[in-house]
């Protein structure tokens, strides 16, 4: 009862205040309000959406699924990607790259044709990937052998960086001003990049979290939502590692997703089958705010920036019997 009561109030505060003075916007109630059909066998990873083009790139075990946004269903794939993970986007060169974990390569590919390029070799177990705006590479973490494989997508004959960090690398996200934070799961701690420079700059635990996953980013107040394995959601300034928020969240967090025109984090807890949300509701202060039913299965998300969507792959019960899978999505439900 005590912590029905606490959600409440939290939920409360954070819809009457907003982000107390912080300049972000209310948060909003949030609900499961469509979900998009996909298809096809295999397990899934990582979600990577292009809003311009209205796409969502997903690593489906042996390729990527590339799958409408305006519900047209799968749009086409990228065949030959062994132990997908991840997808990062280079428009400016029409160029996607998507981490093969099995072959130890990040795989280029077309993104009008979605024609497979070149394989460029990475480190072990190629798992989360980006493209940093302010670099303009591409940073793909390898998992198995602890280093950033850093790319120039504007010469991709040219050799990769190796960058060493150390540890079991995770998730990653940019500030898109010069700096690449990635989860190091083994140590329990984001490790900080200069990424003009290519070096580690800084590392910062985030006990009391254990083992961070998923990572998200907001960039305007300098904030970083870090998942973590123990059910924690950690909040860390982005300009020093401090320790701004420790919040409880469900159960086999695998990816988190920040909407700035919402003000709200959430978590995906894929053993759980919900989300978390998690909004600042005066300055550093954080609570959770809802719990939405999500998906068994669902724990990567990847939110719509500015349009008020959180997209989380998974499989959704079909009349046949047998679970189809698709993307559900989570935003404010349409006023009535």
């Amino acid at each position: 009862m005590r912590h029905a009561t606490w959600m409440f109030l939290a939920a409360v505060i954070v819809l009457g205040w907003g982000l107390g003075g912080c300049g972000s916007p209310v948060a909003e109630h949030l609900a499961a309000v469509q979900t998009i059909p996909g298809g096809g066998e295999g397990g899934w990873d990582y979600i990577t959406i292009d809003s311009s083009a209205g796409r969502a790139y997903v690593a489906r075990s042996t390729r990527v699924m590339v799958i409408s946004l305006g519900g047209q269903g799968l749009v086409g794939e990228v065949a030959d990607v062994a132990g997908a993970h991840g997808v990062a986007l280079a428009p400016t060169q029409n160029l996607g790259f998507a981490t093969s974990g099995k072959d130890g390569t990040v795989n280029v590919f077309d993104l009008k044709t979605l024609a497979a390029l070149r394989k460029i070799p990475a480190g072990q177990k190629p798992d989360a990937i980006l493209f940093d705006p302010a670099s303009r590479k591409v940073f793909a973490f390898n998992h198995g052998s602890g280093d950033v494989t850093i790319i120039d997508p504007a010469n991709l004959d040219a050799a990769p960086v190796t960058l060493a960090v150390g540890g079991t690398l995770e998730f990653g996200v940019t500030d898109n001003a010069g700096r690449v934070y990635v989860n190091v799961e083994d140590k329990s701690e984001v490790a900080v990049i200069d990424s003009k420079q290519g070096k580690v700059i800084a590392r910062w635990s985030v006990k009391p979290g254990a083992q961070p996953t998923g990572l998200a980013i907001d960039v305007t107040h300098r904030r970083l939502f870090v998942g973590c394995s123990n059910r924690k959601m950690i909040i860390l300034d982005a300009d020093c590692g401090k320790l701004l928020g420790d919040v409880p969240v469900g159960s086999g967090v695998d990816g988190v997703a920040f909407d700035a025109s919402l003000g709200v984090a959430l978590s995906a807890n894929g053993r759980d089958g919900t989300a978390t949300a998690v909004a600042e509701f005066a300055p550093g202060q954080f609570a959770a705010v809802q719990t939405i039913t999500t998906a068994k299965g669902a724990r990567t998300v990847s939110a719509d920036l500015g349009k008020h969507r959180f997209y989380f792959p998974c499989t959704q019960p079909a009349k046949s019997g047998k679970g189809e899978f698709g993307l559900l999505v989570v935003g404010p439900p349409a006023k009535k």
